[in-house]
């Protein structure tokens, strides 16, 4: 059994757009807030962390909706094509806003952007597992995430590009580089993409190596979870939760964090961030093939204690130095390690006509952490000090160890029929 290394990158441009967009969204918008409307670090947290507020309504409802729908051009497709179009007609009203102070529509063209990204997200990510067999999933995901760092190095680089010096640049130029990506991506992906031909082809490649949804007791066969398997899921949604409350703190704050902490000015900022994209971006696939060997869980635990050690290096450094690019490079491999694992642990526990519904519930919890977490480290920056934010991060990634330890399905598992060979990655 080989993945279709070709068919998965064309799958991950959907996610190659949503990247690109998140990079800008956390890096910019918190710039913009403080330095064009003067909005102070907690109220700029509760803004920036409205998009998970969204996010914990409208994923899990368009998660489901897609599992739903009957289209010619599949479940996912629609939902993609609709989200991108609208997400990218709001965004490009952001920088007119800011650059005429006009407060009310920044606010109003951010929240429909929020909501347009919503709409698509679920069913973007729901399309890997769609059209993967699942004891290829972990590999799918690491192809999928290849796509997204190289739409936040594309975000990156554009930032460094397009930024210029002060603090309140005209960010217009950036704004209109992301959504012509945003746009390219989706066209490649209709043009490529034929999501209802790979869904039968997955279903069929799944038949001939014997791989039986329903026969498999890990699985959600009748919409409930066996006790343990509950308690796997619950620790493990858990786990995703505590992770992102440490890496979101730091991707959301950082801007800020370099700014005062380190004196960093303008766009230059984003070098350490594209340097931490670079480490995920060439661990990606190795991650992969690894945890198909290792197993899931046993990657997931290095990264977490990774990420731990990573933050609590940043916390070390006072001023800028070259180290910092070899710890921003160790938090991409941590978070690869992570990122490509958890997802595929959380849909091993479902069947195929429930991806929607456990990718949904996948985003629930690490969205619950995500409107959390800039508000409560933004409190600590704004009334403790900037100094608490890598200290914060490495409580979290701690806590994420533990109760990661405590998860015992979801693993990948071996096909049943007496066919042995590797699972390769096809050219």
């Amino acid at each position: 059994m080989k993945l279709n290394n070709k068919k998965t990158i064309f799958v991950g441009f959907a996610f190659l757009a949503i990247s690109a967009f998140w990079q800008v969204y956390d890096n910019i918008i918190p710039l913009i807030l403080k330095y064009f409307f003067q909005i102070g670090d907690t109220l700029s947290g509760a803004i920036m962390a409205l998009d998970n507020i969204f996010a914990l309504i409208m994923l899990p409802l368009f998660g489901a909706w897609s599992d739903k729908i009957s289209h010619k051009r599949g479940k996912r497709t629609p939902f993609i094509f609709v989200g991108t179009i609208l997400a990218v007609v709001f965004m490009l009203i952001l920088p007119e806003a800011a650059n005429g102070r006009n407060l009310v529509l920044f606010v109003i063209a951010l929240l429909m952007t929020l909501i347009s990204m919503s709409i698509f997200r679920s069913p973007a990510v729901s399309l890997m597992p769609d059209v993967t067999p699942k004891p290829l999933r972990s590999k799918g995901n690491a192809v999928i995430n290849l796509m997204g760092a190289i739409g936040i190095i594309m975000a990156l680089g554009l930032i460094m590009v397009l930024v210029g010096e002060g603090q309140t640049p005209d960010y217009e130029p950036l704004f209109i580089a992301i959504a012509v990506i945003m746009v390219l991506s989706l066209v490649v992906l209709l043009l490529k993409v034929d999501e209802n031909k790979m869904v039968e082809e997955r279903i069929r490649t799944e038949k001939e190596w014997g791989i039986s949804e329903e026969e498999d007791e890990d699985e959600a066969g009748d919409g409930k979870l066996s006790g343990p398997v509950k308690k796997s899921l619950i620790f493990l949604l858990l786990s995703v939760s505590l992770w992102y409350m440490a890496y979101n703190a730091v991707t959301t704050a950082f801007s800020k964090y370099a700014t005062q902490m380190w004196g960093m000015e303008g766009g230059s900022f984003a070098g350490a961030l594209m340097v931490a994209s670079v480490g995920a971006l060439v661990s990606f696939i190795p991650v992969g093939i690894i945890s198909s060997k290792l197993g899931r869980k046993k990657v997931i635990l290095f990264g977490v204690a990774l990420l731990a050690a990573s933050f609590f290096t940043g916390f070390l450094f006072k001023t800028p130095s070259f180290a910092i690019n070899i710890m921003f490079f160790l938090v991409g491999v941590a978070w690869a390690s992570i990122n490509v694992n958890s997802y595929p642990m959380v849909v091993e526990m479902c069947k195929g006509s429930d991806i929607g519904k456990f990718t949904g519930m996948y985003y629930t919890f690490s969205m619950a952490a995500q409107v959390l977490t800039p508000v409560l480290s933004g409190a600590f920056l704004e009334h403790v000090g900037y100094w608490t934010l890598f200290p914060y991060a490495t409580a979290f990634s701690a806590m994420a160890f533990l109760t990661m330890l405590m998860v015992k399905h979801g693993d990948s598992k071996p096909v049943v029929t007496g066919k042995l060979e590797a699972f390769d990655v096809d050219d």
